[in-house]
């Protein structure tokens, strides 16, 4: 059994039953012994208790109802935190969801959805008016009474004024299904996010159906930002053309291009029911105020204000800057890969054009023939067969061998020593450049032995 049920609270609220819940609060009917009426008693749950994030939405919630006071938003008659438990007492709505009714009827006519629509947009109209934004209008968080009459409730993510949000550091929550592109995408948002949330009600009670549905709330959040919804009169054709564009107009992915305000929209309303056969060519005034370079939403009475949040969606989650900062990360990422390759690619280049206009040495390495005898160690020798040899006896001259494709040649140098049977080769030699005498040559005659070039081999 709730531990809750059959206790009094402040020994004046007797909670009876739990009657909904959710991810933050229970919610209990109870009865007031002092004022004799059935009150809602929203309880924090306690395993938050202790989370200053759910504490500051739990108090906001009721600050924002407090300063509020409209037949259409669910009164606040008392609050209470203490260190055990935190509570907001508010009025008691005897009746379902909008979202129920909507499943139940599916398509509902236009004239009833209209009706919905009109007290919706004068409860926004009274807290817009207050400096209060809502933020998470959906059909879970309006109440349907027995007489048709709409309760606005749940403003435990809504927003004050400009100067108190600069000083609010809270992450906001809100539906994905029904939040305006700009609250997808975590920018700054005014009064027009809630005009939007409207606008997708709307076209959910004319149409039966959702604009945008995808597997995961990711790709719900990127529709909204991106795609365009289905026009209503193509599910319902019994839509008036007037109200599709009414509200398609509401639907604008630009916050600009929406109805400037809650009163604005109310106003086309009201001369739509006067007259359901008018159309308004909302996109014809677009155009021409974007040919003119202004917005047609440049008005004095229109009010703007900006709110730098940072979105968490709590049904559906899509933490717009966790993906911010993974963008920057990738883009970061990729950055290096670009310096990467193009310092690898400067060396590449570096490397071969070095190689490509060094010019070629003079210098050949050759072995050292010095003490070899020609004919047996040298002539045949498989090793010397890229040079060139020439056999010089005495004064004489004559080639041994024909020059190597190569170019590169060797000289062989034969002693003639007084015996005349014994032959040395010489150190081989490249060719001088001017063609004549083979650079490194040492000439001898007679017994007078070979002079080798130098140790190394080189020139």
């Amino acid at each position: 059994m709730d531990k809750y049920i059959g206790k009094r609270l402040d020994g004046r609220y007797e909670i009876h039953e739990l009657i909904g819940q959710g991810g933050m609060a229970y919610v209990y009917r109870a009865y007031d012994r002092i004022e004799n009426r059935w009150v809602a008693i929203k309880i924090l749950r306690e395993e938050l208790s202790d989370n200053s994030d759910f504490l500051r939405r739990f108090r906001n919630e009721s600050k924002a109802i407090a300063v509020l006071s409209h037949p259409n938003i669910v009164k606040v008659y008392d609050v209470s935190f203490g260190d055990r438990i935190q509570y907001i007492v508010m009025e008691y709505v005897d009746g379902i969801t909008l979202k129920q009714y909507i499943e139940q009827q599916g398509e509902i006519k236009w004239r009833e959805a209209l009706y919905f629509t009109v007290q919706i947009l004068q409860a926004l109209q009274h807290a817009h008016e207050r400096g209060i934004i809502h933020r998470d209008i959906k059909p879970q968080n309006i109440m349907l009474l027995e007489d048709g009459s709409i309760k606005v409730m749940d403003f435990g993510i809504a927003r004050f004024t400009q100067a108190e949000t600069q000083t609010m550091t809270d992450k906001a929550i809100g539906s994905v299904h029904y939040i305006a592109p700009e609250q997808a995408r975590g920018g700054h948002i005014n009064d027009k996010a809630d005009i939007y949330s409207v606008g997708v009600m709307l076209y959910e009670m004319l149409t039966g159906q959702l604009p945008f549905v995808a597997d995961n709330a990711v790709s719900v959040a990127i529709m909204q930002m991106q795609a365009e919804p289905t026009p209503p009169t193509r599910i319902n054709p019994s839509i008036p053309k007037g109200l599709e564009e009414i509200t398609m107009h509401a639907m604008e992915k630009n916050p600009a291009q929406r109805f400037p305000s809650a009163a604005d929209m109310l106003e086309d309303i009201e001369r739509f029911r006067r007259n359901p056969e008018m159309v308004f060519n909302y996109g014809d005034q677009v155009d021409h105020a974007y040919a003119r370079g202004t917005s047609i939403y440049d008005t004095a009475g229109s009010r703007q204000q900006d709110y730098n949040d940072n979105y968490e969606y709590e049904e559906e989650y899509v933490r717009s800057k966790n993906g911010a900062k993974a963008s920057m990360v990738v883009t970061g990422i990729v950055a290096a890969v670009v310096v990467v390759g193009l310092v690898v690619g400067g060396i590449f280049l570096w490397n071969y054009f070095r190689n490509n206009t060094d010019t070629s040495s003079d210098e050949v390495i050759v072995p050292t023939f010095t003490g070899m005898i020609y004919e047996t160690e040298i002539k045949d020798n498989a090793e010397y067969a890229d040079f060139e040899f020439e056999i010089v006896e005495g004064n004489g001259r004559r080639r041994a061998e024909p020059e190597p494709a190569g170019g590169h040649d060797g000289q062989a140098r034969e002693d003639d020593h007084a015996d005349g049977q014994r032959r040395h080769a010489g150190a081989g030699r490249r060719r001088g450049r001017d063609g004549g005498q083979p650079a490194g040559c040492v000439r001898y005659a007679g017994s007078a032995r070979p002079e080798p070039a130098d140790s190394g081999g080189r020139r």
